[in-house]
């Protein structure tokens, strides 16, 4: 006799999964009453995330490690999960000019789940192997991210990754009992039960944004995608930002618009050229010419025509 998958079910042990006393009255309260009770458990998620970040610290380090070495950084998950990390991959290339491959989302069920709930698909574990097999290499990260930590699609995974050398980060919401899989760096983000039993796109998924953000914020920090606290990698592909990247050079070197504006121009709108060109008081070429030799890093430029800046 054939099983039928959609006959199967699996007792998750986890905090996200049970019911929160805090909440229990919700559908007796008014509009305001249930949104106050909702953001005093969101409350509860910087917190949470405070609590991890030192290894969320080592997961940064292992992909800035990564990516330094040529490798990329896979994010894993479905779901909720999944659209966050695919959401995360995807603002790094405009938001810091990443190379696309960088970082790469695969998410259970393809494009198709990303917009549209497909059954079964978290529970397939040789997809997710398959999926790493196909796009990882020895040396990469993977990181993979699951509220239960047990997704079968995610934990496949992250066990192919080890497989092939690839370094591996898992991320989950829950804090009972030993992760399903050996990895590199477990972050294990205590939520405590949802508001609504066992809804994860909540607290749990607002800790996962806030994860990832972080991560791969950091990552870009490191690898010399930003001057201070600006955006000097972000592309300028609009009026918008165009007029964004002006306001940036401004604010980095306290010149006039005019100034900025023709510095830009002699970059030929590259803003990390005309950044350098500026504090440095170089050419526009040579500045580039800084810049390649320091893999695009403003201050590493900077420091090595310090002296010998025409200033």
């Amino acid at each position: 006799m054939t099983t039928n998958r959609n006959d199967v079910a699996v007792r998750v042990e986890s905090p996200t999964e049970a019911r929160n006393p805090r909440t229990e009255d919700i559908d007796r309260l008014s509009t305001l009453d249930v949104l106050r009770l909702i953001n005093a458990e969101d409350q509860l998620v910087p917190a949470a995330v405070a609590a991890v970040l030192p290894e969320l610290a080592r997961a940064a380090d292992l992909a800035v490690g990564a990516l330094r070495s040529g490798g990329r950084v896979h994010y894993v998950g479905a779901g909720t999960s999944g659209r966050l990390a695919t959401l995360d991959a995807a603002e790094l290339v405009p938001t810091f000019n990443a190379p696309p491959d960088w970082f790469v989302a695969h998410h259970a069920g393809g494009r198709e789940a990303l917009v549209n709930a497909v059954e079964n698909v978290e529970d397939r574990g040789s997809d997710g192997a398959a999926e790493i097999r196909r796009h990882a290499v020895a040396g990469d990260l993977v990181v993979g991210v699951t509220a239960s930590g047990r997704t079968p699609f995610v934990v496949a995974a992250l066990e192919e990754a080890r497989t092939i050398g690839a370094h591996t980060v898992l991320v989950s919401n829950n804090p009972i009992g030993s992760a399903p899989v050996d990895v590199d760096v477990l972050i294990t983000v205590d939520t405590g039960p949802e508001a609504i039993a066992g809804s994860t796109r909540m607290k749990a998924g607002t800790s996962q944004k806030l994860v990832l953000t972080s991560f791969s914020t950091a990552v870009m920090v490191r690898l010399g995608r930003t001057y201070s606290n600006l955006m000097v990698s972000m592309r300028a592909t609009n009026a918008k930002l165009r007029g964004r990247t002006v306001r940036i050079l401004r604010e980095a070197t306290g010149l006039g618009e005019q100034e900025c504006t023709t510095a830009l121009a002699d970059a030929g709108g590259d803003l990390k050229v005309a950044l350098v060109h500026l504090l440095a008081n170089v050419p526009a070429a040579r500045a580039a010419e800084a810049l390649e030799r320091t893999q695009g890093h403003v201050r590493l430029a900077l420091s090595r025509l310090a002296p010998d800046a025409t200033g």
